[in-house]
Order: C-alpha cells, then structure tokens, then sequence
C-alpha cells in the first residue's frame, strides 16, 4: 500500500471521528461540562498521551527557532480551534457545524495563497466567492417554528474556528517536513496545554463528576482519545504525504456523518432530537460544496495572481 493512499484512509477515519463527535460532545454539553472545562481536559488529556508515546522516541525539536511557529500553531490548531468549535457546538445544532465546517478547504486555499504562495486562478476564486456565500447564508439563515436548536452566534463561532483551523493547517506544513508528526503534535499540544489553563482551569473544576453516567464517561474518552489524540495524529501523518487542501477536503464527509447519525438517534431514542435539515440548508450546503469542489479542481490555465 502506497503512502499516499495510507493518508487517504488515515483522513478517512479522521472524519468518521469527527462526524460522530458532533453529536457527542454536544451531548454533554453543557449540562454536565462547559465548553472551556471540556476543551482543558480534551487538551490535557492528548498531550499526556502524545508525551506516553514520545518518551520512547528519540527525536526532539532540535532547531529552537521553530519553537515559535510551535507556539503559533498551538494558538491556531489546539487552543482557539478547539475553545472556538466547542462554545460553538454549544450554542447551535451539530448538523449546522459540521455544514460550516466544509468551508475549510476554500479557507485553506485562501490563507495557502498569502502565506505559501500558491496561485489563484479564476475559477478557485469563483469557488471561493460561491463557497462563501453558502457558508454566511447558512449563518443568517433564520428557522421557522417551535424547535430551534441552532444560533448565528454559534455557526459563527464554528466557521471561525474553521478558519482557525485552516490557518494551522498551512503554518504546521513546513515542521512537518523536517519532523515527524508525533513529534510535531506532542510539541504543539504542549504548548497549547499551557495556554488553554487561564480559559478552562475554573470551568473543569466546578463538574460535579458524581452526576455523570458510564456512558458519559465514555463519551468523554471518545472525544479525549479518538477525536482528539487520535484524529490530530492521523491528520498529520496525512500531512506528510498530501496537501493542506486534501487534508481539508476530507470534510466533505463530515455533513453526511453526523445528519446520518442524528436521524439514527432521533430514531432509536438514543438522545436529544438534532434532526433539524431542512431544504434551505441543504441548499446552502451545496453551494459551499461546489465552492470547495471548485477550489480544489486542478486547473491548465496560468494563475491570475
């Protein structure tokens, strides 16, 4: 098996993890943990188990100049990606986010052009233009009726830390090329445990854990170890082998995941009611998908910038 197709199964996993844990950590929120509280244990508890697995390795950050973009990569990838996504989740419906979340790509591209210097052409910035129009249609877009489980405040705090996420994706690019990803992520997720102390530290400390069930603790290790531990492992290993915007692209599957997931649930009375997909919604998300298909479609033409 070739490496590459090792990164398009490594990000096939990744985005089932993700789509699932829409609907998961949004069970516990915020009921049984706040969204800051959550985000400092999330963190936590992957940089303990990255640190459990590169004390039996050898390789370090041996340049000190690359501790800085380390330190700007955790900023972007660990500590406002995740505070961002969780208060986000907390305020509107996981089909929501996990639509607003497929405009990574279009945000990687755009920050891929100004910080790594890759071409425009005029259909990637008719993708974009089409993509975003999506995106804040879906934000502004007010739902009719009795039940209404999503906000503008909340999408609004998803696409910013899709954009966020974006942003780290294209920063983290160039370490990958002279570390392996382990290293990179343990390093990241370090620096991120300590900035995410002042947001979170009061938060976790006021959950009363005798309220919790077994299958919330569950939960809890789901979102800590897969979504968490194991996602951003996978995602850099992807990294090494694939573009940004490949990675990112992989988000197209989220959407499909988590409503799928929601109606099942809905279904079988496993938990709250999310199934909130109307048609204006799907429409907004086809455009943000023709916008990334757009994007990510290799062009002949020579670039307009």
């Amino acid at each position: 098996m070739s490496n590459v197709l090792r990164a398009h199964l490594a990000l096939a996993v990744v985005n089932l993890l993700y789509g699932a844990n829409y609907l998961i950590a949004k069970g516990l929120m915020p009921d049984l943990i706040a969204p800051s509280g959550f985000i400092l244990a999330r963190i936590w508890g992957a940089t303990i188990l990255f640190w459990a697995i590169l004390a039996f390795k050898k390789e370090r950050i041996w340049d000190k100049k690359d501790l800085l973009r380390i330190a700007i990569c955790a900023v972007f990838g660990v500590l406002s990606n995740q505070l961002l996504f969780f208060h986000g989740l907390n305020l509107t419906s996981p089909g929501n986010a996990s639509i607003i979340m497929t405009s990574s790509p279009i945000l990687v591209l755009i920050l891929s052009s100004f910080i790594l210097k890759l071409p425009l052409t005029k259909t990637k910035i008719a993708g974009i233009l089409i993509g975003a129009t999506g995106a804040i249609l879906l934000i502004l877009y007010k739902e009719n009726g009795t039940q209404i489980i999503s906000s503008p405040l909340g999408d609004l705090l998803v696409f910013l830390n899709a954009f966020s996420y974006g942003l780290y994706l294209v920063l983290v690019k160039p370490l990958m090329k002279k570390y392996k990803p382990l290293t990179v992520i343990t390093y990241v997720f370090s620096f991120g445990a300590i900035f995410v102390i002042p947001f979170g530290w009061e938060s976790f400390g006021s959950v009363d854990w005798n309220a919790w069930q077994p299958t919330n603790f569950a939960a809890f290790a789901f979102v800590i170890i897969g979504v968490t531990f194991l996602a951003y492992l996978l995602n850099l290993y992807s990294l090494q082998h694939v573009e940004p915007t490949v990675t990112s692209s992989y988000i197209y599957f989220q959407p499909l995941i988590t409503i799928v997931l929601a109606y099942l649930v809905f279904y079988f009375g496993w938990g709250e009611d999310y199934t909130d997909l109307t048609w204006y919604k799907v429409s907004f998300a086809l455009m943000i998908f023709a916008g990334v298909y757009l994007t990510s479609k290799k062009q002949v033409k020579k670039s307009i910038t």
